[in-house]
């Protein structure tokens, strides 16, 4: 899980808590999980930039949204398994890489130096996956993380 700096912003009587750092204590099972949501995450990233790249060399103008829109068409049929893995692992990557390439048509038209994304390769990157602040919640003490997962939802974790 991503760690952040906890940031509050403050106006006369109202304090809002952009962000919170939690130290996750998973059981071997929990760890399992977050290997294969972290794989998941990067296999989407690979095979959405495959297609990105295919796209362009063949002269059209891929978008993130349309590549989605086309592996949520094959990815059950062809990918069975990410039925195991909640979806937001495997669909952050597409937002991610539309991102991505932003920065990079950006960085080419201002002069700045510019690199293209790359493949994810399982040892050379910062494995993640991503969850949507409306799909988890934390409660009681000591706290308990509620993640919608088909196989893992509670984990015990702690408020830094």
């Amino acid at each position: 899980m991503r760690h952040r700096k906890n940031q509050q912003v403050s106006t006369e009587n109202l304090t809002i808590q952009l962000s919170h750092k939690i130290a996750l204590v998973p059981t071997p099972e929990q760890i399992t999980y977050f290997g294969k949501a972290c794989g998941t995450a990067r296999f989407t990233w690979n095979w959405a930039l495959a297609k990105w790249n295919s796209q362009f060399d063949a002269g059209l103008k891929p978008n993130s949204y349309k590549l989605k829109k086309a592996f949520n068409a094959i990815k059950y049929g062809e990918y069975p398994w990410l039925n195991e893995i909640h979806r937001d692992a495997h669909a952050e990557p597409f937002s991610n890489l539309g991102k991505a390439w932003s920065k990079f048509f950006k960085d080419v038209k201002e002069g700045k130096p510019a690199y293209a994304p790359v493949f994810k390769k399982k040892v050379k990157c910062r494995d993640s996956f991503y969850v949507a602040n409306d799909k988890f919640h934390i409660d009681g003490t000591p706290a308990r993380l509620f993640v919608p997962s088909p196989s893992v939802s509670i984990f015990c974790c702690h408020l830094l």
